[in-house]
This record gives structure tokens, sequence and C-alpha cells, in this order.
């Protein structure tokens, strides 16, 4: 992990076209803004691992094409008795 201190209107570059900004700091908070091209995903943390796990669950209740076949021909054969 590279670590920099910046002061409120420093600013570091990643690369060519992206461009972090301190713009605010206030006690133990840090306001920075980010130049990115658009098709660059920037996320907070937080939301990232949230987003994560959630598909890591959704990946966990996926159900074979088999049994999706097995429960389709069930609710048919059972609507059939109605």
């Amino acid at each position: 992990m590279l670590v920099l201190s910046r002061k409120k209107g420093q600013s570091l570059f990643i690369g060519d076209d992206i461009e972090i900004s301190i713009l605010e700091v206030n006690n133990d908070t840090v306001k920075i803004g980010i130049t990115a091209p658009k098709d660059i995903s920037i996320l907070r943390k937080e939301l990232y691992v949230s987003v994560e796990d959630m598909n890591r669950a959704a990946e966990k209740s996926l159900i074979s094409n088999t049994e999706l076949k097995k429960q389709f021909g069930e609710m048919k054969k059972n609507n059939k008795k109605l």
C-alpha cells in the first residue's frame, strides 16, 4: 500500500486519467473529489463489500435447470388435478 500525505487543495493522479483531490479536512473526516472517465466504477468500500455479499448469497440460492424442470412439472401435474 502506498501511503501519501496531502493537504486541502492538493491532489494526486492514478495513471493518466484519474485525479483524487482533497477538498476539505474536518476533525476525522476528509472530503475527496474524484475525476475519472465515466467507464471507471467508483464505489465506497462498504457498498462494494455489500454488493459482493449479496451476489454470493444469490449465487448460493440458484437452483439447477433439472430441479427447476422437476418443480415446474410438479406444478403442471398439481394444476391438472384442480
